[in-house]
């Protein structure tokens, strides 16, 4: 059977989409992929071209039509595959999951699509799901070194150390620069005298030209400094990484202290029932448990404990409340928290909220237990609305040593784009964030004694039983001896604690600011000007 000059034409303009595409000219892609459809109104791929070139724009929401139409023409594993990716930005969590588990079992054919259901499935919290098509990506083309970044991350997520190491240091036999894989394996695992890449870090670090990779390069050298006891090398990195950052955000505490003025005035103004008495929220009896608190404080071991329950599962640090708000707020900032949004809270319906939180919540519940855990530590901001919003939940705020705390934010780089952690590149500024949470957490016990129940990180070392039946207890979970060996649970850990976090519990981490004593003098004494105690 002859083709027709029609598709020639349809095949040409399909060419030079791609083509157009990979030269990066989206306005030539979106010009050839229209004279597709136009040629093939019928076929998948004019749809999916231009939908490409409008992602590419920024232009999400038009570019998420083109691809469910191409897909209900028949899309292949890479049209549903790119949907999911834009369905996931676009925070369609729960149409994001089907789509990329259709991607995968529509039979994908090259290494960018695997790749792309991959990061899909981490965006989700899917890390262990994720292995399988970041490992056929791996094996497709073996040396794309962004592949193989996702499939060691991924690997490190669920335990599988070597495998993530020696994929690691593959990359950096290609890319001997590479600033993010060096602070990966930095963090991988404990260094020793024996074995550590300080010599290699320090080469790296003397070519590195941009900004972002000297900060990963300091904070892997700072890291490993520390695991060897040298304690002022590893603060010279540390304090001068954490100065640039701090003046290339710009950041000043009274932003964030703009943020607690608001809450407090909120929740001053309409303060929950100090009687005890459940507010009317939504109506479902769902009973997510919060774990929050200040980073890096023990909530993933928190969290480790809850899900090594029989009836509970570790849904992951969600940002589901943060964006519920968000959302009914309905305030114009592109910030997900700032103080306009807070006082908007004022009008927000308590059962609409629970609902939306819930709907979002639900799709990183995978495994079908009653219970379910959100160890987004930054959820401290929203007690106020969760109280208010779901009646049943449960919240755990971990409390440590003001001064461990302080000093372990400002030595984790955290997503150093993010908001929530703009404070943690100045100790001063960790120690007045520190001041306005501990404020925040005394206004709650205040209005709604015990309805956050404030557990001790060194409490929860000293007496590992007696704190975890305590736990149990506040939470509504029957007492679990598999609560106590919470070392054993085998799901992923997306986190600095990862390593920490698979070893039983012990006191490592207690008392470690000592060693910085002197530069950690000045937030010392201005906490104790505060009232609050240090030791």
């Amino acid at each position: 059977m002859r083709s027709s000059p029609a598709d020639g034409s349809a095949a040409r303009a399909g060419q030079d989409a791609r083509q157009a595409l990979a030269d990066g000219d989206l306005a030539g892609a979106a010009a050839a992929a229209k004279r597709l459809v136009e040629h093939a109104p019928d076929r998948a791929e004019g749809y999916f071209l231009l939908g490409m070139a409008l992602a590419e724009g920024g232009h999400v929401g038009k570019a998420i039509s083109l691809f469910e139409a191409a897909v209900a023409r028949g899309g292949d594993a890479e049209h549903l595959a790119q949907l999911a990716k834009l369905l996931v930005l676009a925070r369609r969590d729960g149409e994001a999951a089907v789509t990329a588990r259709r991607a995968m079992a529509a039979g994908p054919r090259d290494p960018l699509t695997f790749d792309t259901i991959g990061c899909v499935l981490v965006r989700l919290g899917d890390h262990a799901g994720s292995l399988a098509p970041f490992e056929q990506a791996v094996a497709g083309a073996p040396d794309n070194v962004e592949y193989r970044y996702n499939l060691a991350a991924a690997s490190a997520f669920t335990g599988k150390v070597a495998q993530a190491r020696t994929h690691y240091e593959t990359i950096l036999a290609r890319d001997p620069g590479n600033a993010r894989v060096h602070y990966a394996l930095a963090i991988l695992s404990r260094q020793s005298a024996e074995a550590n890449h300080i010599g290699r870090l320090e080469t790296a670090l003397e070519s590195a030209r941009s900004p972002g990779d000297r900060l990963r390069l300091r904070y892997a050298l700072a890291k490993e400094l520390e695991d060897l006891g040298r304690t002022a090398d590893s603060l010279h990195h540390l304090s001068t990484a954490n100065d640039a950052q701090k003046a290339a955000l710009g950041y000043d505490f009274a932003q964030d202290s703009a943020i607690f003025d608001a809450i407090e005035a909120l929740f001053c103004e309409r303060p929950l029932q100090a009687d005890g008495a459940r507010p009317i929220g939504a109506g479902s009896d769902e009973a997510p448990i919060f774990i929050v608190g200040m980073p890096r404080t023990g909530t993933t071991l928190v969290d480790r404990i809850l899900s090594s329950h029989p009836q509970v599962e570790a849904a992951g640090e969600l940002q589901a409340m943060p964006l519920a708000v968000k959302k009914l707020a309905g305030t114009p900032s592109r910030r997900v928290l700032d103080p306009e949004t807070v006082a908007a809270g004022k009008t927000l319906d308590p059962a609409a909220l629970g609902e939306a939180y819930l709907a979002q919540a639900r799709v990183h519940c995978r495994h079908g237990k009653p219970r379910f855990t959100d160890k987004l530590p930054a959820n401290f901001l929203y007690i106020g609305h969760i109280l208010r919003a779901l009646p049943h939940a449960r919240v755990v705020c971990l409390r440590r040593n003001p001064l461990d705390t302080i000093w372990s934010n400002y030595k984790n780089l955290f997503a150093s784009q993010s908001a929530y952690y703009a404070y943690s590149y100045d100790l001063m500024d960790t120690a007045r964030y520190y001041a306005r949470f501990d404020r925040l957490m005394a206004m709650w016990e205040k209005y709604r004694p015990g309805a956050v129940l404030q557990l001790s990180y060194e409490g929860l070392v000293a007496d590992q039983e007696g704190q975890t039946r305590r736990l149990l207890a506040h939470c509504g979970l029957e007492w679990d001896p598999a609560c106590l060996a919470f070392h054993e649970n085998r799901a992923a850990v997306a986190t600095p604690s990862a390593a920490q976090v698979r070893r039983p519990i012990n006191s490592d981490g207690i008392g470690k600011w000592r060693a910085y004593a002197a530069a950690l003098e000045p937030a010392r004494r201005w906490l104790e000007e505060q009232g609050i105690a240090t030791e």
